[in-house]
Order: structure tokens, then sequence, then C-alpha cells
């Protein structure tokens, strides 16, 4: 057991120190792509606003619509965030690419995104207020439908850029097997982006922000595909005994061994 979670500690010890030295080594492309999105989401909103003020059936339409915009947007920036990942810095090309292959996942993405805010902003509410144990029932099962959702949102592009021949549906439920089979590294991962949200509300949305988590997703993801790869040419090994040091060794090579001292002094290195 000691050693299981040595092994655990040290995938979980490099995903920190490579997701962190990918982000620094694109931090210009990922602020730029932040600010995009900032822009982006101020028009968005204010037009959602202004237009609900006149209708809010068409208030409501402008925000579906703007969800839509944001995750097509998102299918750009993940594939931004895969070169990134895989230590390639083209960003622009990549992300013109990115949206026009990925709209079909975007696209599935949005109608998740609508239907996870409806059903947490009107859904839950209206079956809690029946004050009755059926509408506890519904509303406890439900909620739990929103918590599978936040666990599993943050492999679905990572993992279309892993598994490009996956249709959007195949690459939605392969997610949920994933979040099922590392449900360990999931809670962590999920702690990992409330840190990131906390940063990116204090940065007004400019560092990690939202192309920065999608990196560190990408990173996550391709860390946890190596087990994966391990089992499929392994297929009696013990999922829960990884040779994780063995599977990370070319990624620790290519990341190096990197501190903040050289991240802030390289001159001298």
């Amino acid at each position: 057991m000691t050693a299981r979670l040595l092994k655990f500690r040290s995938m979980v010890g490099f995903f920190i120190k490579k997701a962190f030295f990918d982000g620094w080594d694109n931090l210009i492309g990922l602020v730029l792509f932040n600010i995009g999105y900032i822009v982006l989401m101020f028009i968005a909103f204010w037009l959602s606003m202004t237009i609900g003020q006149i209708h809010w059936v068409a208030g409501y339409g402008a925000l579906i619509l703007s969800i839509v915009l944001v995750s097509v947007l998102l299918g750009g920036t993940a594939s931004v965030a895969f070169n990134y990942s895989d230590y390639k810095h083209d960003a622009w090309a990549a992300f013109r690419a990115g949206v026009k292959r990925n709209i079909r996942h975007s696209l599935l993405f949005s109608l998740v995104m609508v239907l996870f805010f409806a059903n947490l902003l009107l859904v839950i509410p209206f079956y809690a207020s029946f004050g009755n144990i059926i509408g506890y029932i519904i509303s406890v099962i439900l909620i739990w439908v929103e918590i599978i959702i936040i666990l599993a949102v943050p492999y679905y592009f990572p993992l279309m850029n892993l598994l490009p021949a996956d249709k959007a549906l195949k690459t939605a439920r392969k997610c949920l097997l994933i979040v099922g089979g590392n449900m360990g590294f999931t809670f962590f991962y999920l702690l990992y982006s409330i840190f990131c949200l906390a940063v990116t509300l204090f940065t007004v949305g400019i560092i990690p922000g939202i192309t920065g988590m999608q990196l560190a997703s990408q990173d996550a993801m391709k860390l946890l595909m190596f087990k994966y790869d391990y089992l499929e040419e392994n297929p009696d090994a013990d999922p829960k005994h990884i040779p994780w040091e063995d599977l990370l060794y070319e990624e620790k090579e290519k990341v190096g061994p990197r501190s903040l001292k050289s991240m802030i002094f390289p001159w001298k290195y």
C-alpha cells in the first residue's frame, strides 16, 4: 500500500511540475487567449442582460448562443493546449484548425453545459420546492448528475485530442470511464482545479485562466493515457500497481531538472 501511494504521489508531483512549466513556457500565448475569452464573455454577458431586459426569452436565447460560441472556441484552444503539452509552440494555426476540426465535440459540450446550468438553476430548485420525499430524492439524484459532470468535464477536450478518431458521444462515455477508474486522481484534480480557479479569479481571468486550465487538463490526461497504454500492452498487469517511474521517464527527461531559480534566472544555468 505504501509503495503504491508513493508511486501515485510521484505521478501527481510530476503532473504539478509539468503543468506549471508548460504554462510558464507558453505564458504569453496563454495570456493572449485568456484576454480574448475575457472580452468575449464580457460582451456576451452584457448582450444577454441587455436583451433580457427587452424579453426574458430573448435573453436566455442570447445566453445559450454565447455558451455555444465559447464552446466552439474551447475546441480551438484545446488544440493549442495539446500542442503546448506536447512541447510544441504553434498556437494560432492550431487554434484555427481546432475550431473547425473539433466542431462536433464543441457542440456536444455546449449542449451539456446548457443542460448543466438549466439543471442547476431551474430543475433542481423546482423539485426541491416540492418539500416531500419524492422531490428530495429527485433533487439528490440530479445533484449527483451535476457532480459527475464536474468530475468528467476536464477530461473531455484532452481525450478528444488524444483519441481524434472517436466521435463526440464516444469521447463523453470514455470520460465517465476514466472518472470511475481514477477516482483518487480525479478528486485530486478537482482540488487542483479549485485552486487554479481561485488564482484565475484573483488575476481577473489572466492566469492561468481558461486556456491555462485547459493546458493542465491536457497534461493530466496525457499522463493518464500512459497508464491505459501500459494496461493495453500488458493485459495481465494490476491496474492498482502502475510503474509510473518507468512510464514517465521520457516525459521527465523532456521537462528536465528545472527549478524556480532556473526559471527566474535562466542565464545562470
